[in-house]
């Protein structure tokens, strides 16, 4: 790992943080002050909302200006958000700093990845970088939200009191911050320039491209897993009797078990090829959501957890691979976002498919439907196996849609 790529990482890990961190705070705060649970969904459910409207602008932003001015404009959002929420900590103006926070971090996230997908050299390096990269997002999402839970409850002894909250939120805001410090020094990459002439490119031509959809799709097969996972096992836990406490323990095992793979993987990235991790994740993944619902012990959820981490872990990483390898270079970006805003739109809708199924179906049956879906939908991930160079060495390719 280059001294270049450390700093591109920790400054991404303080801005997810002071996302995270307030994600965690603003919902606390509002049922502190007596809001419903549904008023809390929909404050949580706007920390997605920005990225689904602003991923493809944000991303044809990039592809023109690179790395800096994204950065700039995403700091200065989270910063305005965090301390928005920190001056007036009321619910319509938490409302504001998720919609900022939320989307200030998918406009860094896309210029960043596109960064380091450009400054690799060739697939060997493109899984590296990502695996690395993807490392950050988990991190930060336990320093915000730990670093936001400890000035909550230590900055002042009254229950009524907003101090805490007002710290946590001071604390957030300052995070932005330390990201420019970590990437003042970055290089930033020479423009790439288009052939005086061309015709002007629509953002949906991408989807012309057989390859590009293939892995669309089984991006989005792989990630709502993770909102099933999310969603699922708390109600599960509750149905089998198991302490809330628990029911965190196994959500957490499951993160820090996608942490450990990626951490894994760029010392065997040049044994692997993407679409044969991917088809295995799908398959592997698709026969553990047949066997979770049937685990009647926490001892078992958590084996299921862990297991469903390192296979689910795997994937960001060659997603990300595969999609600079696939997608012209000058749209890397816009690529991008185009993936940011169906994971993000995945992450809206999603939950709210799952619980009128499970009313329906039952809980067991959200969890065998979902993994007979990503099981079956291995095919895509087959079908890519001759998209990419044979060597994990080759250079990046970059064909016009």
């Amino acid at each position: 790992m280059t001294p270049e790529l450390i700093r591109i990482i920790v400054a991404q890990i303080c801005l997810h943080a002071c996302m995270a961190g307030t994600r965690m705070a603003a919902p606390l705060l509002a049922l502190h002050q007596g809001y419903s649970p549904l008023a809390v969904g929909v404050l949580l459910a706007l920390f997605a909302l920005t990225q689904v409207f602003l991923a493809l602008p944000a991303g044809r932003y990039a592809d023109r200006h690179g790395l800096r001015k994204p950065l700039i404009f995403s700091m200065l959002a989270s910063m305005a958000g965090a301390g928005a929420a920190m001056a007036f900590p009321v619910f319509p103006v938490l409302c504001v700093a998720a919609l900022m926070t939320g989307g200030a971090t998918g406009t860094a996230s896309i210029a960043l990845q596109r960064h380091v997908g450009r400054a690799a050299q060739g697939a060997l390096q493109l899984k590296q970088v990502f695996s690395w990269l993807s490392i950050g997002p988990a991190i930060s999402n336990f320093i915000g939200p730990f670093s936001a839970g400890i000035l909550i409850d230590h900055v002042s002894s009254d229950p009524e009191s907003l101090l805490g909250y007002r710290a946590a939120f001071l604390m957030m805001a300052i995070l932005p911050l330390a990201s420019w410090w970590f990437l003042r020094s970055v290089r930033e990459l020479p423009p790439i320039h288009v052939a005086p002439g061309s015709a002007p490119t629509k953002t949906w031509d991408l989807m012309g491209n057989l390859r590009f959809k293939q892995l669309m799709l089984v991006n989005l097969f792989l990630s709502s897993c993770w909102d099933v996972h999310t969603f699922v096992v708390p109600v599960l836990g509750f149905e089998r009797g198991i302490p809330a406490s628990v029911i965190g323990t196994i959500l957490g095992v499951f993160s820090v078990a996608a942490a450990a793979v990626r951490i894994l993987l760029p010392m065997i990235a040049n044994r692997v090829r993407e679409w044969a991790v991917l088809c295995t994740a799908m398959v592997i993944t698709g026969l553990l959501f047949g066997v979770y619902p049937l685990t009647t012990t926490a001892l078992a959820m958590g084996v299921c957890s862990v297991m469903l981490g390192l296979t689910l872990g795997m994937v960001q990483p060659m997603v990300m691979s595969m999609l600079h390898q696939i997608t012209p270079e000058a749209r890397h970006g816009e690529a991008l976002g185009l993936r940011l805003m169906a994971i993000n739109a995945s992450s809206v809708i999603m939950p709210l498919l799952f619980g009128t199924a499970g009313a329906v179906i039952g809980i067991a049956g959200v969890f065998w439907i979902t993994g007979a879906a990503v099981g079956a939908g291995a095919r895509a991930a087959w079908l890519m196996k001759d998209s990419l160079p044979s060597s994990p060495h080759s250079s990046k390719g970059s064909p016009e849609p």
